[in-house]
């Protein structure tokens, strides 16, 4: 009788970044599964020493942590970003990394939307009021102290076209909003469906941002772009933190070059007690929530499936989601 296959090893380094209701198909081929529900930096290369596919969210896979597990085979990336991998060195290792991919395309959207009207009706800002006791003083049925804005007949700039960017945009249209998708900055030649960044910054009520981080998109919107923003608009980022110079928001906020801020992201997660970002938690216009625009119950739960079958396809030889280190 011919030798079974050895197992294979399969390690999953943050277990904690998928939410506990979140159900992991099994796995159909023989395996050995070992979680943690998190991994420091200093036990990566112990954790993974010995295994045939690793699994991680926001673990940071270095080149040495990969050179030192011999028998690595595949990363699993439990999340659209690959950042957090030596992309490199896995090709030229040969390893395999997968992403997931078009999970979020409600979740994110929705949650935008969320923040825009939060802030474009504050709502948050008249919550506290009415907890604090303004609407008995006011002694009518109500207030005017913030501003209530329509969104219909607004100008919506969005910087990134991916599946994202598109879904608020259709979004937006259906509230009644002019829509502008900018084109990459500095760059004006992109076509009549693109608007030139400069102009988006200068035409709209409301900026919000679906791109990469990468070295070219880093601090797209510092002080000088702030300075650009004619209409006061708000500015909302759902996508990553960096994308935004964090000091130049909370100046701009602060002097009113914007009505306000929305951000579900920033450069340092979970935001540590001396951030920018402190000094303008109570401020009425900005609303900050912890990463969780990715995280409805159904976008997670379709994350963790397709983890699975990202997973299933490469043991099956036909790998899926393969993300390239061009």
């Amino acid at each position: 009788m011919p030798n079974s296959p050895a197992p294979m090893k399969v390690v999953f380094l943050d277990r904690a970044t998928i939410s506990p209701q979140t159900v992991l198909k099994a796995l159909s081929f023989p395996h050995t599964f070992e979680v943690f529900e998190r991994t420091p930096a200093e036990s990566v290369a112990a954790r993974i020493a010995d295994a045939d596919i690793v699994i991680a969210n926001k673990v940071r896979l270095t080149r040495p942590d990969i050179e030192s597990a011999k028998r690595l085979k595949m990363i699993a990336i439990a999340a659209t970003g690959t950042d957090n991998v030596d992309l490199q060195s896995c090709a030229e290792r040969g390893v395999v990394v997968s992403n997931i991919r078009n999970y979020a395309t409600h979740t994110v959207p929705e949650h935008t939307f969320a923040l825009i009207f939060a802030l474009r009706r504050s709502l948050v800002a008249y919550r506290d009021a009415v907890r604090d006791g303004r609407w008995l003083q006011a002694n009518q049925f109500c207030f005017f102290d913030f501003p209530i804005r329509d969104l219909s007949g607004s100008t919506l700039g969005i910087i990134g076209d991916g599946a994202l960017g598109r879904a608020v945009a259709d979004i937006g249209r259906a509230l009644g909003l002019r829509v502008l998708f900018s084109a990459y900055k500095g760059r004006d030649d992109m076509g009549p469906l693109y608007t030139p960044f400069q102009e988006v910054l200068q035409a709209s009520d409301i900026i919000t941002l679906h791109c990469p981080l990468t070295p070219a998109t880093r601090d797209l919107i510092g002080e000088t772009e702030f300075l650009q923003m004619e209409r006061k608009p708000l500015l909302i980022n759902t996508a990553r933190g960096g994308l935004v110079n964090e000091h130049a928001l909370v100046d701009a906020l602060k002097s009113g070059m914007i009505s306000g801020a929305g951000f579900d992201v920033v450069t340092q997660e979970p935001m540590p007690s001396d951030h920018p970002f402190q000094a303008i938690l109570s401020h009425p216009g900005f609303i900050l929530t912890p990463h969780v625009a990715w995280a409805s119950d159904e976008a997670i739960q379709g994350l963790a499936d397709q983890l699975i079958d990202n997973i299933a396809a490469f043991c099956n030889g036909t790998p899926a989601n393969v993300v390239s280190t061009k």
